[in-house]
């Protein structure tokens, strides 16, 4: 039995596992820093991301070992499942920060769906895309894929999460790309969008979404909201200098001028207590993950497994490149996490997922090639 487990071990990414655990020690070691310049620190917070961490660990392991193939064949069930959670979140829901997109159990510890969705888009668009031979020559095809697409993202912008819409969005665009789509269909899907974005505009959002997507592209309009969190943001980040300031010894997280350090904003964290050398850490650790990724996608040898692991790496260069854009000022603040960084449960608890079925992809890869 331990003989069988080995095997897996030995045949799967230490470099990639790695990469993953550095990225999430960053992140322990600043949410314990956040916590420790608290007056009574009571470490709450850092407790629970162990325990995240070791359910993230468990999840890994299972989806290492269980062949990803089955998530082909039942990817329809999947996609059911996603698009009841999101149906439920929305009748049943708690709102956090205007978003109604969390469910909470005993009213302890919450769960936010479209963390899922994004790992389910990639599986019910990989099954669909694969299905037809990687290069969907016919409208009817591109017409399903979409259709199933849309309604994931059509439910997540009810909740509203225009950050996580964002996600799914350049995921399903990025799968599109790869599996050859004709110029003509995605110049025809761009227009639709775009039709259907200004029809909503006028006859299906309320006041308060249309401030809150006014508010997403032009800070400014909010300054003690969400434009004051990214001047927070830039300040901590430009004071961290070559070597930072130290754990627990930033003036922007200790003081707490800036908001929501432990999620949106930890690597603005990490940048002032441990400077420009902690930052360009991170961002190290970040691309090296996605070039081991990069290198399953490119010894696959099957078109679902190939779909699969490029969706994944659209899913973590998206959520990372937005989060540290967003940190610096580059982009408006979408609350868009920083994977196996930024605080939460359900973030970090889906990436070990997402990492968990690549391994997955690339030891089945080497046992054909045996």
């Amino acid at each position: 039995m331990f003989k069988k487990y080995f095997h897996f071990l030995r045949k799967s990414d230490w470099i990639l596992w790695l990469a993953t655990f550095f990225l999430t020690a960053f992140g322990l070691a600043a949410i314990y820093s956040i916590e420790a310049s608290a007056e009574q620190p009571t470490f709450s917070n850092f407790q629970k991301q162990l325990i995240f961490f070791g359910l993230g660990l468990v999840f890994m392991i299972f989806f290492m070992i269980f062949d990803y193939r089955y998530l082909k064949t039942y990817s329809i069930v999947i996609f059911v499942i996603g698009v009841a959670l999101l149906s439920f979140v929305l009748v049943l829901g708690t709102t956090v920060r205007g978003t109604r997109g969390w469910l909470y159990f005993f009213g302890v510890q919450g769960f936010q769906p479209v963390e899922l969705i994004k790992i389910i888009m990639i599986i019910i668009v990989s099954n669909l895309l694969s299905r037809w031979r990687a290069e969907v020559v016919r409208l009817r095809h591109l017409l399903i894929v979409c259709g199933c697409a849309l309604v994931l993202l059509v439910l997540v912008l009810l909740q509203p999460d225009f950050g996580s819409a964002i996600v799914l969005g350049l995921i399903f665009f990025g799968m599109l790309f790869l599996a050859k789509v004709r110029k003509s269909f995605l110049i025809s899907l761009v227009i639709i969008m775009i039709a259907a974005i200004i029809l909503s505009w006028v006859f299906v959002f309320k006041e308060y979404q249309k401030e809150r997507i006014l508010t997403f592209l032009d800070p400014n309009r909010d300054p003690y909201g969400s434009g004051y969190n990214i001047k927070q943001s830039i300040i901590a980040v430009g004071s961290g200098s070559l070597f930072g300031r130290g754990l627990s010894l930033g003036s922007q997280s200790r003081l707490h001028f800036l908001p929501a350090q432990e999620t949106d904003f930890i690597f603005a964290v990490i940048a002032e207590e441990l400077g420009f050398i902690g930052a360009v850490l991170v961002l190290s650790f970040c691309l090296l993950l996605a070039y081991r990724l990069l290198l399953i996608v490119s010894k696959a040898n099957e078109d679902f497994g190939l779909f699969v692991a490029y969706g994944i790496i659209i899913y973590f260069v998206t959520q990372g490149a937005m989060n540290i854009a967003m940190n610096l000022g580059i982009l408006p603040v979408a609350g868009i996490p920083l994977p196996f960084v930024s605080y939460g449960g359900s973030s970090l608890v889906v990436s070990y997922i997402a990492i968990g079925i690549a391994q997955s992809i690339r030891i089945r890869q080497i046992e054909k090639a045996e």
